[in-house]
């Protein structure tokens, strides 16, 4: 080897190995989001046109959607609390009780509400 090719790796080689890692970090990132530029339908862009076989196909599926529902069986009324209520009470009783207003409270006097806020007898 002669001098210059000595001084090129000794000056450069430290410089060019980090530049090459960097140069590989910046297209292992930008190629991945170039694939991604694909050509998507946008908000407000009329639909694309449908071939017949890809009609055809979505009435296909769509019946078979609606057979499918047609098997599933009809529920039934369940009632998850039955084994906890008594037979006797009937459901309609429990609702006419929920309806019912509530109790007013019986109104105190003012010397008695003062006498149990502070904790004394008023005087009279």
């Amino acid at each position: 080897m002669n001098i210059l090719s000595r001084v090129r790796s000794r000056i450069l080689g430290p410089i060019f190995g980090p530049v090459a890692v960097i140069a590989l970090l910046a297209a292992g990132t930008i190629l991945p989001a170039a694939a991604q530029t694909q050509n998507m339908q946008k908000y407000g862009d009329p639909d694309k046109e449908k071939t017949p076989s890809q009609i055809a196909a979505e009435k296909e599926a769509e019946k078979a959607y609606q057979r499918s529902l047609g098997n599933i069986p009809a529920q039934k009324n369940t009632d998850p609390w039955g084994t906890v209520r008594s037979d006797d009470a009937p459901p309609k009783a429990a609702k006419a009780a929920a309806k019912a207003p509530p109790a007013k409270p019986k109104a105190k006097t003012d010397a008695k509400s003062a006498d149990s806020k502070t904790g004394g007898t008023a005087k009279q």
